[in-house]
């Protein structure tokens, strides 16, 4: 997910830079590999999460319940997309893009450091350390991106393709090299044979995360040559630099992150914040000015949104249990491990991007409109769950297909490709220009309270008792197409309140 990003000054562009990835500027394949390798140590990372911290102590593990481990999982990756709003705001004010990435990389890899060392301590300040600098670094680096072109530049939209494709490169190659380090029994018996302790291979997997990073960094270090003219920092102002703001934001993101802690322990907190959201749909949706009530059509998408995620961001936590443990991993005869099927989702993406561009390219202006979209993309994903109802019934007789999360994830992409893209360009095209850095913001905290939706969904998953895995399922699919059953019922009154913009 890219934040949109600032459009540069044509004055900077004196001659045209068409030196990098397929006659786009030198810039574009510096941070392209920068952000694939971004990617590749926070997938890498993030596949192993809920599987080390569910592993028995024994077997090299932290011996975490299910529940608990849902829970960690969750704040960790709602903490991510929170701090993005703090990253975006520091760069933007104090030290400009270029130093936030730098920075952000460096404090990510030390974070995956951490976690290369056997103890729970670590564990949990790598865990902080990721979540801060990926705050830092990913809002940033997409910024840079677009700073690489002129408003007029046409090569923008291919640009940021391609920067996409890195990302899904990263994380499709993470899940299997990392995978492969912390699961494998081949891996595990070479340590052995050198004399080292086959239980720490999962220490060795997040040592590759932090590996990845470092490389991320070296070209990061190594091309900044071709970024010298992007990511500045702001200059000093009469008023001097916003150190009030700063820390308005620092403890309103700090509070947030512990109300939504607190939600492990209280889901009524859960419910207060849709019921206070959808009472802020009603309160800029009833007033008469056109700016209010496209206010109240994001805000829409916005509670969509995090509906969307808390199904899908799944795959780290109750997925990664299923295929874990009630899935046949083996592709004709041939085990894998589970830590794999992180990366299918990757795959699906890089095969989908270009069928759904041709499809919304050939539709044209008879295209759905964007509340349609987000209908289907929650349609899809509530889909995906009732896909898994009859899996979850044939887990009583023992391991079930791969076909079956294979399905999970199509459906899911296909859901995806609907929403996220859709939702970014829907923010730019609604939001006042005075006020697109908090809508931007805004789109970021709808990911990241999805994120911790999801974790509290997923403490709910039970591996052992198939008749309550077919619970869980369908009391979520249910949730889900319900909401959908309200959105679709919305369309043409959000139409309305989007005033023309599709």
């Amino acid at each position: 997910m890219n934040q949109p990003v600032p459009m540069a000054l044509e004055t900077e562009f004196t001659t045209l830079d068409t030196g990098g990835l397929g006659g786009q500027p030198r810039g574009l394949t510096t941070l392209f590999f920068t952000e694939m390798w971004e990617r590749f140590s926070y997938y890498g990372m993030r596949a192993l999460l809920v599987l080390f911290m569910t592993t028995a102590a024994a077997q090299g593990g932290l011996g975490f319940s299910d529940k608990t481990s849902a829970a960690v999982y969750g704040t960790y990756t709602m903490s991510v997309y929170l701090l993005s709003i703090l990253g975006g705001f520091i760069a933007d004010n104090f030290i400009g893009s270029r130093k936030a990435v730098l920075w952000g990389g460096a404090i990510i890899a030390s974070g995956h450091y951490s976690m290369a060392i056997h103890a729970s301590s670590t564990f949990f300040v790598g865990l902080g350390l990721v979540a801060i600098g990926t705050g830092l670094l990913k809002p940033n680096i997409s910024t840079m991106v677009g700073s690489l072109y002129s408003p007029t530049d046409v090569r923008r939209d291919a640009g940021f393709s391609i920067f996409y494709m890195g990302i899904n490169i990263g994380a499709l190659t993470a899940s299997i090299v990392c995978g492969f380090l912390a699961q494998h029994i081949w891996f595990k018996n070479f340590l052995s044979q050198c004399g080292l302790d086959p239980l720490q291979s999962w220490h060795w997997a997040f040592g590759a995360a932090g590996v990845g990073m470092t490389f991320g960094l070296i070209n990061y270090l190594r091309r900044s040559e071709t970024l010298r003219h992007v990511g500045h920092a702001p200059e000093l102002t009469a008023q001097g630099r916003p150190w009030g703001k700063l820390w308005l934001v620092f403890a309103g993101s700090l509070a947030l992150i512990g109300v939504m802690i607190l939600s492990d322990y209280h889901q009524w907190i859960i419910i207060a914040l849709f019921a206070v959201q959808v009472a802020a749909v009603l309160f800029f949706a009833l007033r008469k000015d056109e700016e209010s009530r496209r206010i109240a059509a994001i805000l829409v998408f916005f509670i969509a949104a995090q509906i969307f995620w808390a199904i899908f961001e799944q795959a780290g936590s109750s997925m990664s249990l299923f295929a874990d443990r009630l899935t046949d991993n083996r592709v004709f005869g041939i085990g894998f491990p589970s830590a794999f099927w992180q990366s299918v989702n990757s795959a699906w993406v890089i095969l989908l991007a270009l069928p759904f561009a041709w499809v919304w390219t050939k539709l044209g202006s008879r295209q759905p409109s964007s509340p349609m979209k987000f209908t289907l993309g929650l349609l899809l994903v509530a889909l995906s769950f009732v896909w898994m109802v009859p899996a979850a019934r044939l887990t009583a007789a023992g391991r079930v297909s791969p076909l079956w999360l294979l399905g999970l994830y199509f459906l899911q992409t296909a859901g995806e490709m609907f929403l996220s893209p859709v939702g970014l360009s829907t923010m730019t095209k609604l939001a006042p220009p005075r006020l697109l850095g908090l809508v931007m913001g805004i789109w970021f905290l709808a990911a990241a309270l999805g994120n911790k939706l999801a974790g509290v969904l997923a403490g709910g998953f039970e591996s052992n008792d198939s008749v309550s895995l077919v619970h869980f399922f369908w009391q979520q699919a249910l949730w889900v197409g319900g909401a959908t059953i309200v959105l679709l019922a919305l369309v043409p009154w959000v139409k309305k309140l989007m005033g023309g913009v599709r």
